[in-house]
């Protein structure tokens, strides 16, 4: 093979790897940029950005393949000054060519966004069939990235003390609500709902709830816990733990023959 081929081989390749690991890169804290919907845009972005370094290989009249690989290197590399996300106060604009190249940014932000509101809405949906499951869910997943807090061994997965501590206010906040409305729905006198109220939530923020229709209030304590859940989903996205089991649990189907090799 010339020498000016393995050159422009050498440069496609290269370039295609730094592009994903600097858009990998330049999303964390965002989301994951090859999820169901997002990775459609990114593989654009890496390939336009691989053929974009090898098209000014050809342009450079030099011999060493080494000179198309640096060409690679310094295209994808650009890639880290894009701005992410572009600046949606500007997008009414007429469309410059500078406009247009961020289009595939923007639209793979676009996505990124998409796929972590299926992402959260999924595992919101699974449990908000009841409302303890809401506050078990959080608990849940809250254990999953910190570990279980009587096993004092148990180093947990998320070392970043900030994180934690924001994950475990959404998750005290979801327990609180959540006693208040199984209270509401036991039929516990207003004095009694007053007293939790007072207990589990912020002064500042018992003033807005009333005590007098226990399941009005129940209604709107469990949709903001639901809406915390989301939240808290998401926040949890963002950080990169996107393989987590849906709670709560569903177990698998049982088939007529493995029914018939249980049975007695």
């Amino acid at each position: 093979m010339p020498s000016w081929a393995g050159g422009l081989v050498g440069t496609f390749v290269l370039s295609l790897i730094l592009a994903y690991g600097l858009l990998r890169r330049r999303c964390r804290g965002i989301g994951s940029p090859f999820g169901p919907r997002a990775r459609y845009w990114a593989w654009l972005i890496m390939v336009a950005t691989a053929v974009v370094a090898t098209g000014v290989g050809v342009l450079i009249i030099l011999a060493s393949s080494v000179a198309f690989a640096l060409v690679g290197v310094v295209v994808a590399c650009g890639l880290r000054f894009v701005k992410l996300p572009p600046q949606r106060d500007l997008e009414m604009r007429p469309r410059l060519l500078s406009d247009l190249l961020t289009l595939p940014f923007s639209r793979l932000y676009d996505r990124i966004g998409d796929d972590m509101e299926a992402w959260c809405d999924i595992r919101e949906r699974a449990a908000a069939a009841r409302p303890q499951w809401i506050a078990d869910a959080a608990q849940y997943y809250y254990i999953q990235l910190t570990g279980h807090p009587s096993d004092e061994r148990a180093a947990g997965r998320l070392r970043d003390e900030k994180a934690r501590a924001d994950l475990d206010r959404w998750r005290s906040s979801i327990k609180n609500k959540i006693a208040i409305v199984q209270l509401a729905h036991q039929g516990a006198k207003p004095d009694r709902l007053r007293g939790a109220l007072h207990m589990h939530l912020p002064a500042q923020d018992v003033r807005r709830y009333g005590d007098d229709d226990p399941a009005r209030l129940a209604r709107r304590l469990e949709a903001e816990a639901l809406n915390e859940l989301h939240l808290f989903l998401a926040y949890i996205y963002r950080l990169g733990y996107r393989k987590l089991l849906i709670y709560p649990f569903r177990p698998a189907p049982v088939t007529p023959a493995a029914a018939t090799s249980r049975a007695p």
